[in-house]
């Protein structure tokens, strides 16, 4: 393929980082349709029962608020009642198909036509079988299961079954990844020799999620690369696209411990807490204060009761504790280096201590290399030395969301695949997102043992 043409099919602009892009959000919009399996006209909308009402659940859900031609929320099961309620209310779904737990609504029979399952880590096996046994096409968030046993056992009862799991590895749908996947494949930097790939949690998030919240211990969770960072672990898999087989990883808890609470800390940040004013970790400053992820509570309606509630919230959850005071145990920062067939080597790094987040790329070729965070990324063919950038404009997409678009690009594609019954239109099946999730497992266990592990 001429230089030319490479550059013209992969919508690139000449310049430098400092030069702004002049790709038009008009091309990059029918650049996107014309590289998707867009299916405009459904027969009739995919009924689907969501089992858990929290973040992700109505996260995937609010696909059928926008496209209700393709999917109606018909059922939910969330046990908890206000969720339950709201829930229900915004979706209109009819009382006798709201449930306190996932179990109940497997005692009815068959009533919609897939099941997202978006319930605690812990609760991710169970009813995925069932709902497989009783014939539902699934949406499952990751991690697909605790355990490597129980993730090949899905695999293998949805094929079995010939039934569609899609596994919510939502990179794979961000249009920034799906353009660095395309750069590779069109041999833009010649051979594929190399992968670096940052996350950076950004330290307030870290925080919140896996020091006080859900996920802050392992054991009542799921590890932090597979709860977390397994999206990584898998767009490290799809863009290189081929085998892992050998793993090393590194990282522990460091900072988040009681040895380094400040003198004059106390066990939760209300109770006279003299350091709190300037801790950047301050419940009170960030739930509070500032509203920074007040998502994380059940929020009364009525506005003006937020107050009371969440200094509640502080002085009754683990969200107003102190987090060097809390039984958390996940690494706060984490490494692992791999290595792929055909001597392709790639590193990751999940670092909880950054004041942005976004994760950060750097591919390197024989022909070329490639820079990029999300935004936008920069491409340097070695050939002629010319310096290629392009910003991945997500404002032509109507639909876009959190992970760079991704979350409601991949309940499309998950939506075509279920009405068409072709486990093609989605690139997230169990059967290929199983592997990366092997990754995580492994990268655990040479954490563990301090040992390189094949796989």
């Amino acid at each position: 393929m001429q230089r030319r043409e490479l550059l013209k099919k992969l919508g690139f602009t000449a310049g430098s980082l400092l030069i702004p892009d002049l790709l038009k959000p008009s091309e990059f919009q029918t650049e996107l349709k014309e590289n998707s399996n867009i299916i405009f006209d459904f027969i009739a909308p995919v009924k689907v029962i969501v089992l858990g009402a929290g973040n992700r659940g109505k996260v995937y859900s609010s696909y059928a608020l926008k496209f209700s031609n393709q999917m109606k929320i018909v059922g939910v099961a969330e046990p908890n009642q206000k969720r339950n309620e709201s829930f229900s209310k915004l979706h209109g779904i009819y009382d006798e198909n709201r449930f306190s737990t996932w179990e109940d609504v497997f005692f009815r029979p068959k009533f919609a036509d897939a099941v997202i399952i978006s319930t605690p880590d812990d609760l991710h096996y169970a009813p995925c079988i069932k709902a497989l046994e009783m014939g539902y096409d699934i949406l499952l968030e990751k991690p697909i299961a605790p355990t490597i046993d129980e993730c090949l056992h899905i695999k293998e009862l949805s094929n079995k079954l010939n039934r569609i799991v899609a596994v919510c590895h939502v990179l794979r749908y961000a249009p920034y990844f799906i353009e660095l996947k395309k750069l590779i494949e069109n041999n833009a930097v010649g051979e594929l020799i190399s992968v670096n790939h940052f996350e950076p949690i950004e330290h307030v998030h870290m925080s919140s999620s896996f020091v006080r919240g859900n996920w802050h211990n392992s054991k009542k969770s799921t590890p932090i690369i597979l709860a977390k960072s397994c999206h990584d672990m898998d767009i490290l898999r799809w863009i290189i696209n081929k085998k892992c087989t050998s793993i090393s990883a590194y990282g522990n808890l460091k900072w988040f411990i009681e040895e380094n609470a400040p003198k004059g800390s106390t066990q939760r940040c209300i109770d006279g807490c003299k350091v709190e004013e300037n801790c950047p970790y301050s419940a009170l400053k960030i739930y509070y204060k500032k509203r920074f992820y007040s998502g994380v509570f059940d929020l009364p309606e009525n506005s003006e009761d937020h107050d009371e509630f969440i200094l509640n919230e502080l002085k009754t959850s683990n969200y107003g504790r102190c987090v060097y005071r809390m039984d958390n145990d996940q690494p706060d920062h984490y490494v692992t280096s791999m290595l792929f067939e055909d001597n392709v080597t790639a590193n990751f790094s999940m670092e909880a201590f950054t004041s942005y987040h976004g994760r950060r790329t750097r591919i390197m070729g024989s022909m070329g290399d490639i820079v990029g965070d999300m935004e936008s990324f920069t491409y340097t063919n070695f050939r002629t030395g010319e310096r290629l950038y392009k910003k991945v404009d997500k404002r032509t997409s109507d639909i876009y969301g959190a992970h760079g678009g991704g979350d409601l690009l991949l309940v499309r594609d998950w939506l075509q695949a279920v009405h068409n019954q072709d486990v093609n239109l989605i690139s997230s099946d169990i059967n290929v997102s199983v592997d990366s999730h092997v990754m995580c497992f492994k990268a655990e266990e040479s954490r563990l043992s301090k040992k390189m592990i094949q796989i």
